[in-house]
C-alpha cells in the first residue's frame, strides 16, 4: 500500500515534470529571436541588394515588431542557390536568374517568381588622384580584358593599372561581364575581391586602382568617371540613371518560390508600398513604383 506521504511525493512530481514538458513544447516552436516559425523569413543574396534589404527590413519589423526579417549577402549566385534548395523565402539578387538556374530550381521543385524592386547604376571607380575622369566601353574593356595595363594608355599618368573586380557569385560581376566585356573572359590579374565594400578600400587606398560599385556605396573616398557607350560622355549621376542616359544600369529583384504567401507577401508588399520605395530612394537606388 502506498502511504499519503509517498502518494503526495509523486502527484508534486508529476506536476512538475508536467510543467517542465509545456516549457519545452513551447521552446521548440520559437526561434532565437521570439518569433514563432511563421513569423520569420530569411532574405539571402546579392551585395548590391543588402543594404536596400536591411533598411528595408530595419523599417518593417518597427512596424510589426512581432516578425523577424533576417538578412543576409554573400553574392546573387549563392542566394539563388538557396532559393533552389528551398533554404530561403526570398532570394535577392542584382541579375536575372539564369535560364540553367530555373531548370534546376524546377527540377527540384521549386517555381522561381520575379519581382523587380528597384533599379540600380554601376558606377566605375578610380582613385580621387586619378586624373582620368572618363572611359569609352571599348577603353573599359580594354582594361578588363587585359589589353590595356597602364592609365598613360587612357589619357592617364604613366602608372600600372590596378583591376578590382567581384567574384564569380556576385550578380554584378555578371552584369559587367556581360556589358563590357561582352561575355569574355576578365583579365587573369585582375584581383577578385569578396565584397563591394572591399573594392571601395582598396580603391581607396591605391592610385592605380579601377572597380565597378553599386551606385548606392559610391562616396567620397573614390571617384566615378563618366562613360561612353557610343552616345558620348554621361556622369554616373542619380539624374542620368533615372533618366535611362546612362548606360551602366539594371534592375534590382527578389525571387519567390511561386506567388508569395504570409509574411513573405507582407514583407514584398510593404518593399513595394511608398514607405519601402521612399526608403529605396534613401538607400541610393532609384523606385519602381
Amino acid at each position: 500500500m502506498i502511504s499519503g506521504k509517498l502518494l503526495k511525493n509523486i502527484t508534486i512530481c508529476s506536476a512538475v515534470l508536467l510543467i517542465i514538458a509545456t516549457v519545452f513544447i513551447g521552446i521548440g516552436c520559437v526561434d532565437k529571436e521570439g518569433t514563432t516559425d511563421s513569423e520569420a523569413i530569411i532574405v539571402k543574396g546579392s551585395d548590391t541588394v543588402l543594404p536596400l534589404s536591411q533598411a528595408e527590413a530595419e523599417d518593417f519589423m518597427i512596424e510589426n515588431p512581432e516578425t523577424s526579417v533576417t538578412i543576409i549577402g554573400g553574392g546573387s549566385g549563392v542566394g539563388v542557390a538557396a532559393l533552389i534548395d528551398d533554404e530561403v523565402e526570398i532570394a535577392m539578387t542584382s541579375r536575372l536568374m539564369k535560364e540553367s538556374e530555373v531548370e534546376e530550381a524546377e527540377a527540384n521543385g521549386v517555381t522561381p517568381l520575379r519581382h523587380e524592386i528597384a533599379i540600380d547604376g554601376i558606377a566605375v571607380i578610380v582613385n580621387p588622384e586619378n586624373p582620368v575622369n572618363e572611359l569609352t566601353y571599348d577603353q573599359l574593356k580594354g582594361i578588363y580584358d587585359g589589353s590595356i595595363s597602364n592609365w598613360a594608355d587612357v589619357g592617364g599618368d604613366d602608372r600600372k593599372i590596378a583591376v578590382m573586380s567581384r567574384d564569380s557569385s556576385s550578380g554584378t560581376y555578371e552584369y559587367f561581364k556581360e556589358e563590357i566585356l561582352e561575355d569574355e573572359a576578365y583579365r587573369q590579374d585582375a584581383l577578385t575581391q569578396p565584397s563591394t565594400g572591399a573594392i571601395v578600400q582598396e580603391v581607396s587606398q591605391n592610385e592605380g586602382a579601377i572597380g565597378y560599385i553599386g551606385f548606392a556605396y559610391l562616396d567620397e573616398s573614390t571617384k566615378a568617371i563618366s562613360l561612353d557607350s557610343g552616345e558620348g560622355f554621361v556622369e554616373a549621376t542619380e539624374e542620368n540613371i533615372i533618366s535611362g542616359d546612362y548606360p551602366l544600369a539594371r534592375p534590382l529583384q527578389y525571387y519567390t518560390n511561386g506567388e508569395p504567401e504570409g509574411l513573405t507577401k507582407e514583407y514584398i508588399d510593404f518593399v513595394m508600398s511608398p514607405t519601402g520605395q521612399a526608403i529605396v530612394s534613401e538607400v541610393g537606388y532609384f523606385p519602381v513604383a
